[in-house]
């Protein structure tokens, strides 16, 4: 049970976290940036089989490489984006947490435009 692990060391962070904000709040910061780089870490290894599924229903779909090679960048965009927002937020920084949020949102968006154009000629060559 890997999420025994991975919860256990979530948990022993927080209470370390909450008891070094008292005295030393940049301290209690960085642990708990290191503690989530690590769990973060700890899940990567989970993505492999995921993975390997996706890109076995995608051949059986016959989807091409580079829109599931999209689909990955959208989602490891998504996840870095989230996790540096958390931090800031955790260093009470609200409004940059928010900027790297958009920024997240704005490189998801240009990362997507070939689908959207794909789509959009698709929809085209459909029209009588």
């Amino acid at each position: 049970m890997q999420i025994v692990s991975i919860a256990g060391l979530g948990v022993v962070a927080a209470i370390l976290s909450i008891t070094l904000r008292k005295d030393k709040p940049e301290m209690a910061m960085l642990l708990g940036v290191g503690a989530g780089a690590i769990l973060l870490i700890a899940f990567l290894s989970m993505v492999s089989p995921v993975m390997d599924f996706l890109k076995d229903l995608a051949a059986r779909a016959n989807l091409q490489s580079e829109h599931l090679a999209l689909l990955f960048k959208v989602v490891g965009v998504a996840y870095i984006a989230e996790f540096a927002s958390q931090v800031c937020k955790d260093a009470g920084e609200g409004a940059i947490a928010s900027k790297i949020e958009m920024g997240g949102k704005l490189v998801i968006l240009v990362l997507c435009l070939p689908i959207m154009g794909s789509l959009f000629e698709l929809i085209v060559g459909m029209l009588p």
